[in-house]
């Protein structure tokens, strides 16, 4: 059946953005996924941790390794490691990394496939790789695993190395580090000599693992292969190795002396890192006439493509079992021979076992939860040496150790070292400020820093542009643990405000109106009207619709009737002083004094002269 049909990961989503969507490979510690980053709408590679590996801390720890040394490094020759973390559905805990997605195939099915390389593609190829390979030495990164199916041959030509699942940081400058077997995998055809001596490594073992690889490209095959890891491991370590032009004769002795330089059994006659490796690869290349350089080698018969990777113990000391003599041909020099082969070989399996072997190794006590002091005393009293360094856990206490490297019951030298991980607790992160961002770019800003976005919910603000933050909860700069969730309130811009009805209000009701629903007193203007009592709201502007906040309305409010003088009235005749107020437009009042007999008007109330409001009242005295 197909692997990609029948892998349950594919298809899935893993934290809600990477969708799987089919198999690549798959290598020691994982399996690689071609996955689409829907948030970033990109093609991404996810290598995702062996499920049989996902609850050993020692190999989650290397998974998570693999990512930090990856990080350190911002190199176009390294595959670029873009995100990492642990998906938790179903109740399963998925640990995961995305890279770099390289559409090519490896150096070594290059090989495969085509055979040997010329010698100007061998040493672009692999001046490339050590271009990458200096980045990392001086940022103090080992790869401890270079080899052919490492080197990624882009479609385009670009070279890019990758899996840095076997890295370590050290100091800047190669210092050597020493590690417990448990962590010493690799292919054996590319293994240095004191890595599978000692379990050593510095800047030059990188070097070496180099120098199998332009072998390799150069003569189609590297510099020793056999039939089991064990004994190419032996050959490694004791057998001189072959230059390449014995193996493609033609090939410029600059050439042969640039990969012996590499492979030198003893490290310091080796390039010091990757940069003084290159600077030598370089001069051997200005060193070369065009034809030597663009000459394609046959490809050698017979020969085999590395492949036997293993996870090995320190297997160099033991020879391999001498070859079966015929017995009828076993002279009594030849069993005398054959006796001390024998016993040669038992002494240096023996030797093997006591100094590299089994009998080097104990295992890793079980440190995990204890103090660093009580686990010191518990791995002195094992005669191991002991580091420390500080790492984060989401449930060990800080101050305790979480894991060991090597883990709990893992192989290490007897004399060797583990370095304990302790406990820091819970890793916290401060809030981001992301007010006035948007909502995109205050989720991406969360994410970055190891927090989950949390509700999102929208309301008016007058200060925020629609559609950008206008607060988190918690707030800025509040220090939470990881994956917290920060609920975003986003804007929905100003708030519209409903123009109140006004008209035939009071002046004072209409402004305390206006003010209640967050708007202002505009322009106040007065008219005469005959219709709208004085003080009333005559009209307003704007008459409806909606304003925002702190926008103004206008009012026109009633002076009341116009004024009229009242007429001279005395001595004239009622009658006719009635026509004449009404035309006015006063109403007439009659107060007659004896009757009123005369029927002429004495006085008047208002008085003449006096300027009243139109429709007002005047009572006329009549004698």
């Amino acid at each position: 059946m197909d692997a990609t049909l029948s892998d349950p990961l594919v298809g899935r989503r893993l934290d809600g953005r990477y969708r799987v969507l089919g198999r690549i490979g798959r290598g020691g510690m994982g399996v690689v996924y071609r996955a689409e980053d829907e948030r970033l709408e990109r093609a991404v590679a996810l290598k995702v941790l062996r499920a049989d590996l996902a609850h050993d801390p020692a190999a989650r720890a290397r998974f998570v390794r693999e990512a930090k040394s990856a990080a350190r490094l911002a190199h176009p020759g390294v595959v670029a490691v873009l995100d990492q973390g642990v998906d938790h559905e179903g109740g399963l805990e998925t640990a995961y990394l995305v890279m770099e997605l390289v559409d090519g195939r490896t150096l070594r099915d290059v090989v495969l496939d085509s055979g040997a390389l010329t010698p100007g593609e061998a040493l672009s190829v692999v001046g490339d790789v050590l271009e990458a390979l200096a980045e990392a030495h001086r940022k103090g990164v080992l790869h401890r695993d270079v080899k052919t199916a490492n080197v990624l041959v882009a479609d385009d030509g670009r070279v890019k190395v990758a899996d840095f699942g076997l890295a370590r940081v050290v100091s800047p400058g190669g210092q050597s580090t020493t590690v417990g077997m448990g962590d010493l995998m690799g292919t054996a055809e590319y293994l240095a000599p004191e890595q599978l001596e000692t379990g050593e490594t510095d800047t030059r073992s990188d070097v070496y693992g180099v120098g199998v690889v332009l072998h390799e490209v150069l003569t189609g095959t590297p510099p020793f292969t056999g039939e089991s890891p064990f004994a190419i491991a032996y050959k490694h370590v004791h057998e001189p190795v072959p230059p390449p032009s014995t193996r493609v004769p033609g090939l410029p002795p600059a050439l042969d002396a640039l990969v012996l330089d590499a492979l030198a059994k003893d490290p310091d006659e080796r390039p010091a890192d990757a940069g003084e490796m290159l600077e030598q690869l370089r001069a051997v290349r200005a060193s070369l006439t065009p034809e030597q350089l663009g000459t394609r080698p046959p490809r050698p018969a017979g020969t085999a493509a590395p492949g036997s990777t293993t996870r090995l113990g320190a297997l160099a000391a033991a020879a391999p079992p001498p070859r079966p003599v015929h017995p009828g041909r076993r002279s009594r020099r030849g069993l005398l021979a054959g006796l001390v082969l024998l016993v040669l070989a038992v002494a240096a399996g023996v030797a093997w076992y006591l100094t590299a072997g089994p009998g080097a190794y104990t295992t890793t006590p079980a440190v995990a939860g204890k103090s660093p002091q009580e686990a010191t005393a518990v791995l002195r009293a094992a005669g191991l040496g002991v580091q420390e360094e500080q790492g984060f856990s989401d449930t060990v206490p800080q101050g305790l150790v979480v894991t060991s490297d090597p883990g709990d019951g893992e192989r290490v030298r007897k004399d060797g070292t583990v370095t304990l991980v302790v406990s820091q607790g819970v890793q916290q992160f401060p809030v981001p400020d992301v007010v006035g961002r948007t909502r995109e770019e205050a989720q991406d800003l969360l994410t970055g820093t190891d927090l989950a976005v949390g509700a999102v919910t929208e309301e008016f603000s007058e200060d925020v542009a629609e559609g950008a933050v206008v607060r988190t909860d918690p707030a800025a700069a509040t220090v939470v643990p990881h994956d917290s969730p920060v609920a975003l309130v986003v804007s929905k811009g100003r708030e519209p405000i409903g123009v109140p009805g006004l008209v035939g209000r009071t002046q004072d009701a209409a402004q305390e109106a206006i003010t209640d629903a967050g708007l202002t007193v505009g322009a106040v203007t007065r008219q005469v009207s005959e219709t709208v009592a004085a003080g009333q709201v005559i009209s307003q502007d704007p008459v409806d619709g909606t304003l925002f906040r702190g926008d103004p309305v206008a009012l026109v409010v009633s002076s009341g009737p116009p004024l009229v003088q009242v007429p001279a009235v005395q001595g004239k005749q009622v009658d006719a002083v009635r026509a004449q107020l009404e035309g006015l437009g006063f109403r007439v009042q009659v107060n007659n004094v004896l009757g009123g007999v005369f029927g002429t008007v004495r006085d008047s109330d208002p008085p003449a002269g006096q300027s009243v409001p139109k429709g007002s009242t005047v009572t006329l005295t009549v004698v």
